[in-house]
């Protein structure tokens, strides 16, 4: 796990609501693509069971509109496994409709809004090169 690492990049100009969102989403998406990201179940002294987390940390960075093209441009062009959130998303109700939006766009027509990666600790700082840690 030490050699990879997790990356969420979210548009700096979203309201707060949709950035939770978009950071929930993104990062369900990397833990349903990598399995072996979960953990073991954790209990309480009193015996109440609680669900796994991911057994490696997550660093969320933000980027504006330019910045966020460049990093998702990066990604692609070296086919690094994404999760990924268009502005058109907030506007669907269900992940069937998610992904219908997604479908009708080419790459380079996509409104990104936020993405999501896992690769070597190496290819996700370059391709995040230019994010700030999300404040």
């Amino acid at each position: 796990m030490n050699d990879t690492k997790i990356a969420i990049v979210i548009r700096d100009d979203l309201a707060v609501w949709q950035k939770l969102n978009v950071t929930a989403f993104l990062t369900s998406g990397i833990v349903g693509a990598h399995k072996d990201l979960l953990g073991e179940s954790y209990e309480d002294a009193a015996g109440n069971k609680y669900n796994p987390l991911s057994i490696q940390p997550v660093i969320v960075l933000s980027a504006d509109a330019d910045g966020i093209a460049k990093i998702y441009r990066r990604a692609m062009d070296r086919n690094v496994g994404l999760s990924l959130y268009i502005e058109d998303m907030f506007k669907t109700g269900h992940d069937a409709a998610n992904r219908a939006t997604v479908k009708q766009y080419r790459p380079e027509e996509m409104t990104v809004v936020g993405l999501g990666l896992r690769d070597d600790r190496k290819t996700v700082d370059k391709i995040t090169k230019g994010a700030k840690l999300h404040s």
